[in-house]
């Protein structure tokens, strides 16, 4: 038992030390303790079939509890979170729309990493996405050996995730051409996919238990591919906002930017003046307003959260390999331009208007080391 229980530990640290090499770990991974915990403590709760763990532990999951002293993941209304986990537990899929940055993604990683275990079987919406990249493909040197067999099928995401019984993500779903999200439809509606290659016992593949689809897509993007009304009705649509209390952004911002340079083997972390300088000028040139309610012209890209956390990330990476590891205004406002200037170039302008009108008339904290910095926004 003592030698069963050694190479369980063994085997544990490797798996550690190959999530410490990965770049960026998928949420199973990257929490495997706590999801771990959280299912044993859920294991005589109710839950849907299929599931690893209760809805109530996905939602302790996603949303943290501070007794236990488990951080949140995603910041949202407890009331939003708890529609999102019962969708996935009906037979409609469960998209979530919203701007771009708000970690409608990340949602749906946590979200299937806690219901399924699995948060990698995700098909990358695209121009080039086609229905072998949805459901299946074959390997044409086995087809022509063997010719049309179970051996020789290829299996894709929503193959994978209806023999499993798994949470399938569908990422920017509305890039894709119609006729290709319409590869949903039978799917969603009878949990049926059709395989006619296949000999006759064979040509249907029946979802498992767990099994539905996440979908995504950016407001931004719609009209690019919109979604069939036939295709909609399957889906139960959530909007995911911007973080609407400053200090909540900022604590996210905080520990999303420490925890990106601890990953990095960055020694370097950023303070909650310089977050408060970050978090509040993105918030006011997304908003098109300042704190106080003056109006300002709001840049055409959208700055996001998830573009907070992209700019304090690089400027502590630029502290620690050009400076002296201390992260200071300057590499924020330095880093600041590959966030803004995207589309655009008047958006530039844009916010060398706003540290000249706005930023300039604040002297409380760092602000003047912010307004100071303005001759890096080239």
């Amino acid at each position: 038992m003592a030698k069963k229980k050694a190479v369980s530990r063994k085997s544990q640290d490797e798996s550690n030390q190959a999530s410490q090499s990965q770049q960026r770990p998928p949420a199973e991974v990257l929490f495997a303790d706590e999801l771990a915990e959280l299912t044993n403590a859920s294991a005589s709760d109710p839950k849907p079939p299929g599931w690893r763990m209760s809805p109530r532990a996905v939602l302790s999951f996603v949303l943290g509890d501070a007794q236990q002293g488990r951080p949140p993941k995603f910041v949202g209304r407890r009331a939003f979170l708890e529609r999102c986990i019962v969708s996935l537990a009906t037979n409609r899929g469960l998209m979530l729309i919203g701007e771009p940055g708000t970690a409608k993604s990340y949602l749906s990683e946590l979200l299937t990493a806690a219901i399924s275990g699995d948060s990698t079987l995700t098909i990358q919406g695209s121009a080039g996405t086609t229905e072998d990249n949805i459901r299946y493909s074959w390997n044409y040197a086995l087809l022509v050996a063997e010719g049309p067999c179970e051996n020789s099928l290829v299996p894709a995401p929503l193959y994978l995730g209806m023999t499993h019984g798994k949470l399938v993500r569908f990422e920017e779903i509305t890039r894709c051409a119609l006729e290709i999200q319409d590869v949903l439809l039978s799917v969603l509606s009878d949990r049926v996919m059709a395989i006619p290659e296949l000999p006759e016992q064979n040509r249907s593949l029946y979802a498992q238990a767990g099994f539905n689809v996440i979908a995504t897509a950016n407001t931004r993007d719609r009209g690019v591919n919109e979604m069939s009304a036939a295709l909609k009705r399957r889906f139960n649509f959530e909007t995911v906002h911007p973080i609407a209390d400053i200090a909540e952004e900022m604590q996210l911002v905080l520990r999303e930017t420490n925890r990106n340079l601890e990953r990095s083997q960055v020694p370097v972390t950023i303070d909650q003046d310089l977050t408060e300088l970050l978090v509040t000028t993105f918030r006011e040139l997304r908003q098109g307003k300042t704190i106080d309610g003056q109006g300002i012209d709001p840049p055409t890209t959208v700055l996001s959260t998830a573009e907070a956390v992209g700019t304090a990330y690089a400027a502590g990476v630029h502290a620690y390999y050009y400076a002296d590891g201390q992260i200071d205004p300057t590499h924020l406002v330095r880093h600041l331009v590959g966030s803004v200037l995207k589309d655009n170039p008047d958006d530039l302008k844009k916010v060398r208007h706003y540290f000249d009108h706005v930023i300039k008339k604040r002297k409380q904290g760092r602000w003047k080391e912010f307004f100071d910095a303005r001759n890096e926004l080239t």
